[in-house]
């Protein structure tokens, strides 16, 4: 362990050296001056040190792994599933400390990034319940992003609601729109499926955009009132900060209900689903209840999201819930991994910060986007971290069988 931590830190420091003139160093043409970047190679730093020394952990957890096959279990199973998780809980308070400190160390450009970052997190993982674990492809979720934001602005612009007010509401009205699409899908499957939400998310957009006495047309909502602190006046900074938290704890909050309910027995009626849906149906899964609870529950988090996304912005519009926002939220849960909540996360970074950071690119962004994307499907179509099927066994049976 400290062997494996000492490299790490010399891994670290060397990576520092190697990127030092490409990340320290920035000139400035316009006022003809060198800046110094000193965080950026602090964070270098940091990442390079946690990917190494992750690296070597499930490197040696393999080979440990193999070693014991060897001997024929000289380690139990129960040893290794504690390691595991100790390292998992040690992993997860490193990334919640990190996550909380940011907000502090960066300026508030660096936190309205992560914040759309992290708004894109809770959508991908809503996404990863219909399709992800359901296996519904769905090409309209932006749909019940759209709900979301249109029910706070709304309600705040004509009764003056407030944002805590207004969050479960437009989770509520998210998980009806969801119930209202998956009535007339029930007996619908791949590509007469993907064209019928796909149909659903454009007549939300025309509806918007045409409605103007309900919606303001495609001149939108403006003035829409920030989340409040016990009636707190705050500047653009604290402001940006209190949204951040909030992402966070709602970010925290979507992966433990996600988790719990892809454990669940609805959770494994979604990957039977997913799987064979007449075997699925044969074993007596109620299908029409399955799969209105996948596009209900999805709906959810994106109707919950889309209040704070109308509350960060303070201005929507029908521009801001288009057909190339389901795509980047559809192309997060493939590239992360169907099904797999850590895969979405990093496939939502890489999708939404990549290109802040690679401006410098920006005329290449698409191109090196699509071909991500296919190099993806021809060489790991299973996702980043793919989705890693729970196996139970009864090994009393399994004993006797051996014996006999």
């Amino acid at each position: 362990m400290l062997k494996d931590f000492k490299q790490s830190i010399l891994i670290s420091i060397w990576f520092v050296f190697l990127t030092f003139p490409l990340m320290a160093v920035r000139v400035n043409t316009t006022e003809q001056m060198v800046e110094w970047r000193w965080m950026t190679i602090l964070w270098v730093a940091i990442g390079s040190f946690v990917l190494s020394y992750a690296w070597r952990y499930f490197l040696a957890k393999k080979q440990l792994k193999k070693k014991d096959d060897e001997e024929g279990g000289k380690h139990s199973k129960l040893q290794l599933l504690m390691e595991d998780m100790n390292f998992r809980y040690k992993a997860m308070g490193v990334l919640l400390v990190l996550a909380l400190v940011f907000p502090l160390v960066f300026d508030t450009y660096q936190n309205t990034i992560m914040i759309s970052a992290l708004i894109y997190v809770v959508l991908g993982l809503g996404l990863n319940i219909s399709v992800g674990l359901a296996g519904l492809l769905d090409l309209g979720y932006v749909a019940f992003f759209a709900v979301g934001a249109y029910s706070y602005a709304l309600l705040n612009y004509h009764f003056d609601l407030g944002f805590w007010t207004i969050l479960p509401v437009g989770g509520i009205l998210g998980c009806l729109f969801g119930v209202v699409l998956g009535f007339p899908i029930l007996r619908l499957r791949g590509d007469y499926l993907a064209i019928v939400t796909l149909g659903f998310g454009m007549i939300i957009k025309v509806v918007l955009e045409n409605w103007s006495s309900f919606s303001f047309g495609p001149s939108g909502i403006a003035n829409i009132d920030k989340p409040g602190l016990f009636g707190m006046d705050m500047n653009i900074d604290s402001s940006t900060i209190y949204i951040y938290y909030i992402m966070i704890a709602l970010v925290v909050f979507t992966i433990l209900i996600t988790n719990r309910l892809k454990n669940s027995r609805i959770g494994r009626a979604w990957i039977a689903l997913r799987e064979d849906e007449i075997a699925c149906v044969a074993m007596g899964i109620d299908m029409a209840r399955t799969k209105l609870s996948a596009y209900a529950l999805g709906a959810f988090w994106a109707g919950m999201v889309g209040v704070l996304f109308a509350a960060k912005t303070t201005f929507i519009n029908p521009a801001s819930f288009t057909f190339m926002e389901s795509a980047i939220i559809l192309s997060i849960v493939v590239l992360g991994g169907m099904g797999s909540i850590l895969g979405v996360i990093l496939g939502a970074f890489i999708l939404i910060l990549l290109p802040e950071y690679l401006r410098a690119f920006s005329e290449y962004r698409m191109l090196a986007f699509g071909a991500a994307m296919v190099l993806m499907m021809i060489f790991r179509p299973q996702g980043i971290i793919s989705g890693i099927r729970t196996k139970y066994e009864y090994k009393e049976l399994k004993e006797e069988t051996d014996n006999g």
